[in-house]
Protein backbone atom coordinates (compact mmCIF):
# COMPACT_ATOMS: atom_id res chain seq x y z
CA UNK A 1 0.00 0.00 0.00
CA UNK A 2 1.23 3.36 -0.61
CA UNK A 3 1.58 6.16 1.86
CA UNK A 4 -1.80 7.90 0.83
CA UNK A 5 -3.58 4.30 1.08
CA UNK A 6 -2.55 4.09 4.63
CA UNK A 7 -3.62 7.89 5.60
CA UNK A 8 -7.10 7.09 3.81
CA UNK A 9 -7.58 3.92 5.56
CA UNK A 10 -6.40 5.43 9.17
CA UNK A 11 -8.53 8.57 8.27
CA UNK A 12 -11.56 6.05 7.18
CA UNK A 13 -10.94 3.96 10.56
CA UNK A 14 -11.14 7.13 12.46
CA UNK A 15 -14.39 8.50 10.90
CA UNK A 16 -16.03 5.20 11.60
CA UNK A 17 -15.32 5.00 14.79
CA UNK A 18 -16.38 8.59 16.00
CA UNK A 19 -19.62 7.95 13.56
CA UNK A 20 -20.20 4.60 15.90
CA UNK A 21 -19.63 6.08 19.05
CA UNK A 22 -20.98 9.51 18.62
CA UNK A 23 -23.96 8.94 15.99
CA UNK A 24 -25.01 5.65 15.48
CA UNK A 25 -25.05 3.89 18.30
CA UNK A 26 -28.47 2.78 17.70
CA UNK A 27 -30.07 0.60 14.84
CA UNK A 28 -32.60 3.58 13.81
CA UNK A 29 -29.32 5.64 13.19
CA UNK A 30 -27.05 3.19 11.41
CA UNK A 31 -27.71 4.94 8.15
CA UNK A 32 -25.30 7.57 9.20
CA UNK A 33 -22.51 4.69 9.13
CA UNK A 34 -23.68 3.97 5.52
CA UNK A 35 -23.33 7.01 4.58
CA UNK A 36 -20.15 7.52 5.46
CA UNK A 37 -18.83 4.13 3.88
CA UNK A 38 -20.89 4.72 0.67
CA UNK A 39 -18.91 8.42 0.27
CA UNK A 40 -15.77 6.77 0.56
CA UNK A 41 -16.21 3.91 -1.88
CA UNK A 42 -17.51 6.43 -4.19
CA UNK A 43 -14.26 8.90 -4.12
CA UNK A 44 -11.92 5.74 -4.04
CA UNK A 45 -11.57 6.15 -7.82
CA UNK A 46 -10.68 9.70 -7.64
CA UNK A 47 -7.04 10.15 -9.99
CA UNK A 48 -6.39 14.18 -8.86
CA UNK A 49 -4.30 14.47 -5.83
CA UNK A 50 -5.50 17.61 -4.81
CA UNK A 51 -9.05 16.46 -4.65
CA UNK A 52 -8.21 13.63 -3.10
CA UNK A 53 -6.08 15.59 -0.16
CA UNK A 54 -9.16 17.75 -0.03
CA UNK A 55 -11.23 15.18 0.71
CA UNK A 56 -9.12 13.48 3.31
CA UNK A 57 -8.78 16.74 5.41
CA UNK A 58 -13.22 17.04 4.94
CA UNK A 59 -12.95 13.84 6.53
CA UNK A 60 -10.55 14.08 9.43
CA UNK A 61 -12.25 17.62 9.96
CA UNK A 62 -16.07 15.86 10.76
CA UNK A 63 -13.95 13.62 12.76
CA UNK A 64 -12.23 16.28 14.77
CA UNK A 65 -15.76 17.92 14.80
CA UNK A 66 -17.58 14.90 16.06
CA UNK A 67 -15.09 13.89 18.67
CA UNK A 68 -14.59 17.67 19.80
CA UNK A 69 -18.74 17.84 20.21
CA UNK A 70 -19.26 15.26 22.70
CA UNK A 71 -16.16 16.00 24.34
CA UNK A 72 -17.69 19.77 25.05
CA UNK A 73 -20.93 18.00 26.02
CA UNK A 74 -19.06 15.83 28.38
CA UNK A 75 -17.54 18.76 30.27
CA UNK A 76 -20.52 20.72 30.23
CA UNK A 77 -22.12 17.94 32.21
CA UNK A 78 -19.25 17.79 34.38
CA UNK A 79 -18.88 21.44 35.11
CA UNK A 80 -22.97 21.33 35.81
CA UNK A 81 -23.87 23.89 33.15
CA UNK A 82 -27.54 24.25 32.72
CA UNK A 83 -28.12 21.69 29.70
CA UNK A 84 -30.40 19.23 29.34
CA UNK A 85 -29.58 17.04 32.21
CA UNK A 86 -32.44 14.69 32.38
CA UNK A 87 -30.77 11.41 31.14
CA UNK A 88 -27.92 12.20 33.32
CA UNK A 89 -30.21 13.00 36.47
CA UNK A 90 -32.03 9.17 35.73
CA UNK A 91 -28.80 7.42 35.66
CA UNK A 92 -27.86 9.06 39.19
CA UNK A 93 -31.38 8.62 40.96
CA UNK A 94 -31.40 5.06 39.55
CA UNK A 95 -27.52 4.05 40.82
CA UNK A 96 -28.67 5.75 44.24
CA UNK A 97 -31.70 3.55 44.13
CA UNK A 98 -29.64 0.52 43.55
CA UNK A 99 -27.48 1.11 46.39
CA UNK A 100 -30.13 0.72 48.52
CA UNK A 101 -31.83 -2.32 47.07
CA UNK A 102 -34.43 -0.48 45.02
CA UNK A 103 -35.32 0.19 41.51
CA UNK A 104 -36.61 2.58 39.98
CA UNK A 105 -40.44 2.36 38.61
CA UNK A 106 -40.72 2.50 34.82
CA UNK A 107 -42.46 5.88 33.57
CA UNK A 108 -45.91 5.45 31.85
CA UNK A 109 -46.00 6.77 28.36
CA UNK A 110 -48.81 5.99 25.72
Amino acid sequence: MSAEALQVAKVYRHLLRAVKKHVAKEDRARHFKEYVTEEFRNNCKLSDPSSIQQKIKLAHNYTFLLNSVHHHQDLLFSYNIAVDRSDEMKKVLGKSAASVGLQLPEVYQP
